[in-house]
This record gives C-alpha cells, sequence and structure tokens, in this order.
C-alpha cells in the first residue's frame, strides 16, 4: 500500500505498473469478446472485416445451426455429468491418497511416492490403456472416461504437500478425541483445506469439460457422446465440401463456416466460466499454496 509520502519515482512507477497490468488484461479479454462478436456476425462481414469488437449487422444462424438438433442439449447434460461426477471422483481419490501419503507413520509410502513419480515420467501409452480399459469391460461406458485419470499424479504431490504442513497439534487433539483416521480427515482436514479443494477441484473441472478425446476412443455409442465431441462433428460438417449437394438440392442452405466455429468457442467456453465466480474466494488462497507453516 503506497502513503501520501510516496515520492514521485515511486508514484510513476505505480502507475507504469497499472497500465502495463491494464494492457495485458486487455490483451487477455480481446480476443474472447472478438470470438463473441463473431459469433454473431454475418458471413459477409467476417470475411471482408478482419478484426471488430461489435458486428454491423446480428446474426443468430450460427447458433441456430449448433442448437437445431437435441442431441446439443444431451451432449450438453453428458458433459455436465461426466463434469460433475469425474471431479468428485478426482477430488475423492486424491485427497484420501494424498492424506494417507502425508502420514510419516504409514509404511512404505517411500515407495508408493518414488512409484506415483514415476508415473509422471513414464507413461504406459494410448494402446496399452485402451487394452485395459477394454479388458476391465468399460468400453462404452463412463467409467472409461472417467477412471483413467482419476489421480493426477502432479495434484497428488501438491496436496501430500499442503497436508504435511498442516498443524500437528490439531490432528493430534482429534485424536485425544477419539477420532479415527477418517474422522481427523473428514472433520479436522478437509475444512482446513477448502482453498486446495476448489483450486484442484476447478482444475479437473475444467479438464473433464474440455476432453474429447477419450470419449472418442472409448465411446462407440453416439448417444452417450459429450458436448466436446459434438462440437467438433459440427465444425466439421461445417467445413465440409457442399458444392455437390447445394447443386443437388437447390433449397440446401450453407451453414456459416466461420461464425459456427466461433459459435462453438463460446458455447463450449461459456458453461465453464460460470463456475468460477462460485470458486473465486478460495481459488485466489489456493494459488498461495506451501505458505502455511506448522
Amino acid at each position: 500500500m503506497g502513503s501520501k509520502h510516496d515520492s514521485l519515482g515511486e508514484k510513476l512507477f505505480d502507475g507504469m505498473n497499472y497500465l502495463f497490468l491494464a494492457a495485458l488484461a486487455l490483451i487477455t479479454v480481446l480476443p474472447f469478446i472478438y470470438i463473441i462478436a463473431g459469433s454473431f456476425a454475418t458471413e459477409a462481414e467476417l470475411s471482408e472485416r478482419s478484426f471488430f469488437l461489435i458486428p454491423r449487422d446480428y446474426s443468430l444462424s450460427a447458433y441456430h445451426y449448433i442448437f437445431s438438433s437435441e442431441t446439443i442439449f444431451r451432449g450438453m447434460g453428458v458433459s455436465i455429468f461426466i463434469t460433475a461426477v469425474g471431479t468428485l471422483v478426482n477430488l475423492a481419490f486424491t485427497l484420501t491418497m494424498a492424506y494417507s501419503l502425508s502420514r510419516r507413520e504409514l509404511l512404505g509410502r517411500r515407495l508408493i511416492m518414488n512409484l506415483v513419480i514415476f508415473s509422471m515420467l513414464f507413461s504406459g501409452g494410448m494402446i496399452p490403456t485402451y487394452l485395459v480399459v477394454k479388458e476391465l469391460g468399460l468400453l462404452d461406458s463412463y467409467a472409461a472416461v472417467i477412471l483413467p485419470g482419476a489421480i493426477s499424479a502432479f495434484n497428488l504431490i501438491i496436496i501430500r504437500n499442503f497436508f504435511q504442513e498442516l498443524p500437528a497439534g490439531l490432528e493430534e487433539s482429534a485424536r485425544i478425541d477419539g477420532c479415527t483416521d477418517l474422522g481427523v480427515l473428514w472433520r479436522i482436514v478437509l475444512p482446513l483445506s477448502k482453498p486446495i479443494i476448489a483450486t484442484f477441484g476447478l482444475f479437473y473441472a475444467v479438464g473433464h469439460w474440455n476432453n474429447f478425446f477419450s470419449a472418442l476412443l472409448y465411446l462407440n455409442d453416439h448417444t452417450m457422446w459429450p458436448l466436446q465431441v459434438l462440437l467438433r462433428e459440427i465444425v466439421m460438417l461445417s467445413q465440409m465440401a457442399i458444392g455437390d449437394v447445394g447443386s443437388m438440392d437447390p433449397n440446401y442452405v450453407k451453414p456459416p463456416e466461420q461464425s459456427v466455429k466461433m459459435a462453438v468457442i463460446v458455447v463450449g467456453t461459456i458453461p465453464i466460466l460460470l463456475v468460477y465466480p462460485f470458486l473465486q474466494k478460495h481459488f485466489a488462497k489456493g494459488m498461495l499454496l506451501g505458505s502455511i507453516k506448522g
């Protein structure tokens, strides 16, 4: 915080910092504003103007094209389900394993941590993972999309370090009162870990929401596809060569290719952005991991 006794140089430095941060924020926001404006623009305007923030003529043709089928609403429901359940599974597995590995009395925890680190450096690859999922009978089920990435090794290590920095006296007091290991985790550790839960919960949720490759790989039933796969299909269909189709069907209307791409980005991004305000308070604290000292 500055004071009224700040020198001219300090005030100038603060002003330059504010200008730099404002310019950086503007550079970050402008592309997304352009995407939103372009999704409401006509194809002619998109081809004539290289950059604009407010379209001259508004058009909903891109959104009409995207939402012309009920499959989009089904896909959005599937994405919400996968994101919600997948995030809960991620947090449940990661938090319980991280808490166990943070206990110094756990036998073999050093070996387990070395195996976790090994998994960060070396992976079995796509084909072995697919074979494992197939042999477990998980194909064409949402478990195939959720379970293979149930625990992130990187997130696990950070959460484990966070748990190790919590004051040991709190756990000792809980054990004196008769709490079991799960009781300590549920009543003491988790309430003190809201920032880290919100932070990594958001990371996991964004990962599930944006993931489309796992669905393409493991879900052969098109009715089970999440929103991201359906949006990808819409973009591919709008890019197809349709000259022959137009000559065969005089009533055929060419889909708005460029504005569809932008509308797809908006439709795929807005829902997950709406979650952030509810987690902002804890998310900001969670970015300061490691600041608590035992």
